[in-house]
């Protein structure tokens, strides 16, 4: 039999207000399932060995805690346990990560492998100190959290936290340290939650020294600091065993591109495209000797005639073709020829694979910036920016398309990339340097067209083309003058708005302001260190 409703009423289930669920209350998942990889040596085995301590990902946890304002979007953060935690492995530490986000992490737990019972690796700590209680704070949050710092044995170093909801002491047996010669130095990441009132803050943890060369290994876990907190009481682990067994070999390489190649949307409006080094050029680059310049010369299809090595010494550069049509369409780039560049390296002592992207323009339009509500080219100001550095942005916060492969999006005329569309303005105050994306029918999918150019680990194996050993610059110092590009602009202006559009120009980075001509991947930081 059906309900019967009264018209000025409603049924409970209808008129009860539902609490909207948090992001982390759902756990992210790729859009499609992982592949199987090409068998091969030790890549993605699941465990590694860094020289005496075995460890292995967590990424299932049971929550301890959570508060529910304060930190990013004013929703809190949670704080977990890993668990379950396979036989004969021990904790490190707990996890954070703000609410704002669907779970997305993980942390290491070790295993000593060794057979030297003298020489432990791993310990019990001696005791606990309570570093911090959300007892006395007026948040919304399940219960109370208390963070406590295990005290280590002499010789040995805490990696992580443990995080309560009791004010008892957790059990020695609950964490282990680790011994100091198996551990780096870390620093703070990204921000997890704190309380400004407070003065406490949770971040997540890096090693301090990063790079291919770098043997640092993160873990995971969080740092809780009141203060600036200048001195970390934690630290990260390190790969003592330094081999790179747990790199892929170049079948895994393959599989891994075809599985994780991003997409590269460029904008509509888009006027200068990418292409291949060998179209660049193919189609009239010419290069040119400090003290010849009258007899400049024509580039072989690999840069086989390039100079080699050395350093940036201003000897030589690169610039378009003379000839005016020809200058014209080698600006524009060509799509259908254009591919990818992709260099892979060992990071975080080679318990990471990172395969970075690397994507060739011929040349950068304008820049473009924006003084409050007017938008305004730059002129000469910004057309052959180079952009030396970058930031992580983690699974969640991409967008996917055709599996598992991330979209990205090229900015107009600046080519920097970011992983939403939309402005981004290099600025402040409603001033700065636009920095435009757009989906468009333009795009790359890289999978389909690229080149192993370096792999350093694999020795021989892959041949670094000629032009990735040239060091000099890729095109000319353009030189103009300042104050008239400037005065050009400012002529387009309402009064109020001169003085702070000649104040952001002169804040400026020299590579914007100089106009020095970009130099190629190999010379930039990251091509050896760490992306950001």
């Amino acid at each position: 039999m059906g309900n019967v409703l009264n018209p000025f009423s409603c049924p409970i289930n209808f008129c009860k207000k539902t609490k909207k669920p948090m992001p982390i209350q759902t756990m992210f998942k790729l859009p499609s399932p992982l592949p199987t990889w090409p068998p091969g040596e030790s890549f993605a085995r699941g465990t590694i060995d860094l020289g005496g301590i075995e460890v292995c990902e967590i990424s299932s946890f049971t929550k301890v805690w959570a508060t529910h304002e304060g930190g990013l979007d004013n929703l809190g953060a949670t704080f977990f346990e890993p668990s379950p935690i396979p036989d004969g492995f021990f904790m490190l530490g707990c996890y954070g990560q703000p609410n704002n986000a669907p779970l997305f992490g993980w942390v290491l737990a070790a295993k000593d492998v060794t057979s030297d019972p003298s020489g432990e690796i791993l310990k019990q700590p001696i005791d606990y100190t309570l570093f911090w209680s959300s007892e006395p704070l007026k948040i919304k949050q399940d219960g109370n959290g208390y963070i406590w710092l295990p005290t280590p044995p002499d010789g040995y170093k805490a990696i992580g936290h443990v995080v309560t909801s009791s004010p008892e002491k957790p059990s020695l047996d609950k964490i282990r340290c680790v011994r100091a010669d198996l551990t780096d130095v870390c620093e703070n990441d990204s921000w997890i939650w704190g309380q400004d009132n407070q003065n406490f803050n949770a971040y997540g943890l890096r090693p301090t020294s990063r790079g291919i060369q770098a043997l640092g290994v993160p873990t995971g876990t969080f740092i809780a600091q009141n203060g600036g907190g200048a001195s970390l009481s934690l630290s990260c682990l390190k790969n003592v065993k330094a081999n790179l067994c747990c790199m892929p070999i170049q079948s895994q390489i393959q599989a891994l591109v075809q599985a994780y190649s991003p997409w590269i949307y460029l904008h509509p409006d888009e006027q200068y495209l990418p292409s291949s080094v060998s179209w660049y050029f193919k189609n009239g680059a010419l290069l040119y000797k400090k003290g010849e310049e009258s007899k400049p010369v024509l580039i072989e299809p690999t840069g086989s005639n390039l100079p080699q090595g050395d350093s940036n010494d201003g000897s030589y550069w690169l610039d378009l073709p003379t000839d005016k049509a020809a200058k014209e369409q080698v600006k524009k780039g060509n799509l259908q020829d254009a591919g990818v560049y992709l260099h892979i390296k060992p990071m975080f002592g080679a318990t990471f694979t990172d395969i970075a992207v690397w994507v060739f323009y011929p040349f950068n339009g304008p820049a473009r910036a924006k003084i409050e509500f007017i938008n305004i080219s730059l002129g000469k100001i910004g057309e052959h920016v180079e952009h030396n550095g970058g930031r992580w942005v983690s699974a969640p916060q991409l967008e996917f398309q055709g599996g598992n492969k991330p979209v990205t999006y090229a900015s107009l005329h600046g080519h920097a990339f970011y992983s939403k569309p939309g402005l981004v303005l290099q600025g402040s105050d409603g001033i700065g340097i636009r920095n435009d994306t757009a989906k468009s029918k333009m795009v790359m999918n890289t999978g389909e067209r690229f080149l192993e150019v370096a792999a350093e680990y694999l020795g021989s194996e892959i041949v670094e083309p000629p032009w990735l050993n040239y060091a000099r610059e890729w095109g000319p110092k353009i030189e103009y003058d300042i104050e008239v590009e400037i005065k050009m602009v400012e002529k387009l202006l309402p009064g109020k708005l001169k003085k702070m559009f000649d104040k952001f120009i002169r804040s400026l980075p020299s590579e914007v302001l100089g106009e020095e001509g970009p130099t190629g991947p190999k010379m930039k930081n990251n091509w050896s260190g760490d992306e950001n």
